[in-house]
């Protein structure tokens, strides 16, 4: 018998904490593999198949009520072989199953994710997601409907084998991206501007109603593409500023973030940004401290340098190891309650403030209204700093003093507070992301103890989940595994791109180019893009070739972007035709949604308009004010490294980029190169043809 009573099942050796926290319940949970697989063959028993993750409030639901049930779970363990899977370590799995829900119902998915599987095969016959212990909200008990299935299966088994065939069809062809472009154009970028501003809100911002998603990968295409009209046609498409900077204030402002940690939610339930869901995930951190900090260099908005400072503040201080590799997410409950963590009353609050404190903090956060979760108060600034000077008559300096100061102590307070769960495995994926967005908003707010930080996970995943020439995609107590897919290659090596911006390591630059030469090898499909599983992956019923972004972004669209830039920075032709033949093979899809691919557009849109690369080199204060520069405006289409003249042996035609001893600038776009500069002035008059004009 165990500590947490007489149940333990088969996930008790896995690395998954989500995994783990199954791991007693008194269902027969096996983690995905041949173990289960086999048993499911031999015993002619349909699969079970319930696919979350750790920080998931609805997974956590569905466990206590149901898999924690000895009458529940002796149903699910006599009539199915249940697996247990984390969609974060087995997103492959997950991309299948959801796809398949989809097709089954008709709706999007979710989490939990509960699929039936036919015993010899592994294809799913029935779907679902949350089901309850009892009938309620129209859905049947989840053991009446276990009941139902089996007994669907038994009594229309060639019913089912028939629709399997056509279901598997159905996946093969959701990877079938049609025939290729002949040539790229630019009107998709257009258009997904035009579908962008169709579905903004223009009350609240972001896109659509609640629930309400950050959808960063589509902020950070209009903010390109205001950029473009800017370099371009020297007509700035403010509208398309507007839609973006209005967004990133009402979120920075909202209660999504964390306004006294840190760290933005996954989602709001509501239109204006004020009750999260409370799980923060890295991936969303990752991107949107890039957002931030490039908004920032475009506008200047201080605003959105205190969410870079307060997020990466949050990364470094809760999400990242002692070894250096970022942690995964944090739950939304504690104590057994969805934002008990957060949420205060204004009591509470005025007890641990002073009267000046709490005067402005009531007005600053609501504190002065109703309740607005649950009958508590979770923060959501209705005032602003520069609001509250006014409304007190106060400098805003002082009133930025003690709101701060406030914030303190009221984190103080909570900090001693029984904390969410962590997830603290390490996935090279999201550490990629995370290592991109640290990189960026260090270079761009001059923190290099944030640039310090991204080299820290750099070094953690190659000296713990780099083996043998190929990566791996989970880390968790001293052990690796799980062979890692294109995602983590590709956002990898953007992040090692940025971080190559942000500070020069020749280390960081030969890695992005062996991993990049491990997805050509492994992942590339020969009619054009990249599958999400290399060529000796395991096989499962599909194998996804992604191309529209999720929660994360498309990793043909970040593939497209890294190897088009990689190629231009080394002249390496291969790289650049890996990076054309996928926009042309996902054409079809790009066209047909364009705002959908937000991460291909970023990559069309510098095939278009090739991006600018800038090597400098050289050495001392002459050096570093050739760099302030680069670092001082937003130029999304720029890839600039400033090497040392100390690095002699530099790969492809870097090696031509030689030293001297004044600072030497060398500036291409595209293939084509103008001589090396010297003179800061001409160096200034060509770094703008890719720059936002100032005053703008």
């Amino acid at each position: 018998m165990s500590e947490h009573g007489q149940y333990t099942n088969q996930l008790i050796n896995e690395t998954s904490p989500y995994l783990l926290q199954h791991a007693h319940n008194p269902v027969d949970w096996y983690p995905w593999g041949p173990e289960a697989l086999d048993r499911a063959r031999t015993e002619n028993k349909p699969i079970l198949l319930s696919i979350g993750y750790s920080a998931c409030h609805w997974c956590h639901v569905m466990a206590h009520e149901s898999f924690e049930d000895p009458e529940t779970a002796g149903l699910m363990n006599s009539l199915f072989v249940n697996i247990k899977v984390d969609r974060e370590e087995r997103p492959d799995i997950d991309k299948i199953y959801q796809t398949a829900h989809s097709l089954l119902t008709q709706r999007s998915g979710g989490w939990p994710l509960t699929v039936f599987l036919t015993p010899d095969d592994q294809v799913p016959f029935f779907a679902g997601t949350y089901f309850p212990n009892e009938p309620r909200h129209g859905m049947p008990s989840f053991a009446d409907l276990m009941q139902r299935v089996v007994n669907f299966l038994a009594e229309h088994e060639d019913e089912i084998r028939k629709q399997n065939t056509s279901l598997v069809n159905a996946l093969k062809s959701t990877s079938d991206t049609g025939a290729a472009a002949a040539s790229l154009q630019s009107a998709p970028l257009d258009t997904a501007r035009q579908q962008l501003e169709r579905s903004f809100d223009e009350r609240h911002g972001g896109f659509g109603q609640a629930p309400k998603f950050p959808h960063p990968t589509n902020l950070e295409r209009l903010l390109r593409h205001w950029a473009g009209t800017c370099i371009n046609a020297g007509n700035a498409d403010q509208r398309a500023l507007h839609m973006t900077v209005f967004t990133l204030e009402k979120m920075a402002q909202g209660g999504m973030n964390d306004q006294l940690g840190g760290g933005f939610c996954r989602y709001s339930v509501d239109d204006r940004w004020m009750i999260p869901h409370f799980e923060k995930m890295l991936y969303d951190n990752g991107a949107l401290l890039a957002l931030y900090a490039e908004a920032h260099a475009a506008t200047g908005n201080p605003l959105f340098k205190r969410s870079c400072e307060q997020t990466a503040a949050w990364v470094i201080r809760e999400m990242q190891s002692r070894e250096g590799g970022y942690y995964s997410s944090l739950d939304a409950d504690s104590e057994g309650e969805e934002g008990k963590f957060y949420v205060w009353t204004p009591e509470e609050v005025a007890s641990l403030l002073t009267e000046e404190e709490y005067r402005l903090c009531a007005r600053h956060f609501g504190l002065d209204k109703h309740a607005n979760f649950e009958g508590k108060w979770h923060l959501h600034v209705y005032r602003s700093r520069e609001q509250l000077a006014r409304d007190f008559s106060l400098d805003a300096a002082q009133v930025d003093h003690l709101i701060t100061q406030a914030c303190d102590k009221l984190l103080a307070a909570r900090d001693r507070r029984v904390r969410p769960g962590r997830d603290d495995k390490v996935l090279t994926a999201w550490n990629g992301l995370m290592i991109r967005g640290m990189a960026i908003a260090g270079r761009l707010l001059d923190r290099p103890e944030w640039i310090d930080s991204a080299e820290r996970a750099v070094d953690f995943i190659h000296e713990q989940l780099w083996r043998d020439g190929r990566l791996l995609a989970t880390f968790k107590d001293g052990r690796a595994h799980l062979n890692a897919y294109l995602d983590d290659y590709v956002y990898l090596i953007d992040g090692l791109l940025e971080l190559l911006q942000a500070r020069w390591r020749d280390h960081d630059l030969l890695f992005a180019i062996e991993l990049a030469e491990v997805v050509l090898d492994h992942f590339r499909d020969p009619a054009g893009g990249f599958f999400f599983t290399s060529d000796d992956h395991e096989t499962l019923i599909q194998r996804p070739k992604p191309n529209h972004d999720d929660a994360t972004p498309s990793g043909n669209g970040i593939a497209a972007k890294v190897f088009a830039r990689l190629g231009h920075l080394l002249g390496e032709t291969t790289y650049l035709d890996a990076a054309e033949h996928t926009l042309k093979a996902l054409w079809s899809g790009i066209e047909q949604m364009p705002h959908g691919h937000a991460s291909l557009l970023v990559a069309l849109e510098e095939s278009l308009n090739p991006a600018q690369t800038v090597i400098l080199r050289g050495s001392g204060d002459p050096m570093a004010t050739w760099q302030r520069r680069l670092n001082a405006v937003y130029a999304p289409r720029r890839l600039a490294l400033v090497i040392p003249e100390s690095e002699h042996v530099l790969p492809g035609v870097l090696s031509e980029r030689t030293s001297q001893d004044e600072v030497l600038a060398y500036i291409c776009t595209g293939l084509s190169c103008s001589a090396p500069v010297t003179d800061f002035d001409e160096f200034e008059t060509q770094l703008s043809t890719a720059e936002v004009p100032t005053g703008i």
